[in-house]
């Protein structure tokens, strides 16, 4: 069994699922400088089991995780298979070579909220602020009104 690092009321959790050493630690670095709570996997059981075990905020996948092709990237098909009720919680980004950064009908094919290429990786922590944020923004009305109807119901 792994060990697993308690999630506070007020932490920020992050998921990466990064191979490349230099993209893990430049993104790695990115996340704990804006406040996240990493939590690193190396392969896709280990990610299936982390993400369904915390409501991660942010979730970084390579689209070559694990060494495998983008068909063949298991965690990417878990993430696209995944209902509302399993996704909401989490901005998904997915990094690699054959992306156009912030392509958004790339993101839409990919069932993520951001593509970025691995050439514009100094941009990570300005695209995932607006990224989390438009996203936060989208799922707002909905926040609110489960919120509502959690206090009619206590």
């Amino acid at each position: 069994m792994e060990e697993f690092d308690f999630i506070g009321p007020n932490d920020k959790p992050a998921l990466l699922a990064v191979t490349e050493p230099e993209t893990l630690k430049f993104a790695k670095n990115t996340l704990a400088e804006l406040g996240y709570k990493v939590h690193l996997v190396e392969t896709h059981p280990q990610f299936e089991s982390r993400y369904n075990q915390v409501n991660y905020q942010v979730v970084i996948i390579e689209e070559n995780f694990a060494g495998g092709a983008i068909t063949d990237n298991s965690s990417l098909q878990l993430v696209q298979a995944m209902n509302m009720s399993q996704r909401r919680y989490a901005t998904f980004f997915l990094i690699g070579q054959t992306f156009e950064s912030l392509n958004t009908l790339q993101a839409f094919a990919q069932s993520v909220h951001c593509v970025l290429n691995f050439a514009e990786l100094p941009m990570l922590a300005e695209v995932l602020q607006k990224t989390v944020a438009e996203n936060d923004l989208f799922l707002s009305v909905f926040r609110e009104a489960q919120r509502r109807a959690y206090q009619k119901g206590a």
